[in-house]
């Protein structure tokens, strides 16, 4: 079963004659065999893209840390 398109899951449910649970519980099956997150992402995308993340928010930590200092200097 292929989880991109148009139709609904009760729309292919019917479709191929089986309960709409019950395929709702092979889609959630498959996503994790296939190593996939909510996103579509593989692990190593959700990897990458996380270290993105991280990388972009210590470069912003960092900047408020020696603004911080700036300030603190001034005041003394």
């Amino acid at each position: 079963v292929e989880s991109r398109g148009n139709r609904t899951i009760g729309e292919v449910a019917s479709s191929l004659g089986v309960a709409e649970a019950l395929l709702h519980s092979w889609k959630s099956r498959m996503t994790v065999e296939r190593g996939s997150n909510d996103r579509g992402e593989t692990m190593e995308q959700e990897v990458r893209r996380l270290r993105r993340e991280l990388a972009e928010v210590k470069k912003d930590r960092d900047i408020v840390v020696k603004s911080i200092a700036v300030f603190v200097k001034e005041r003394k």
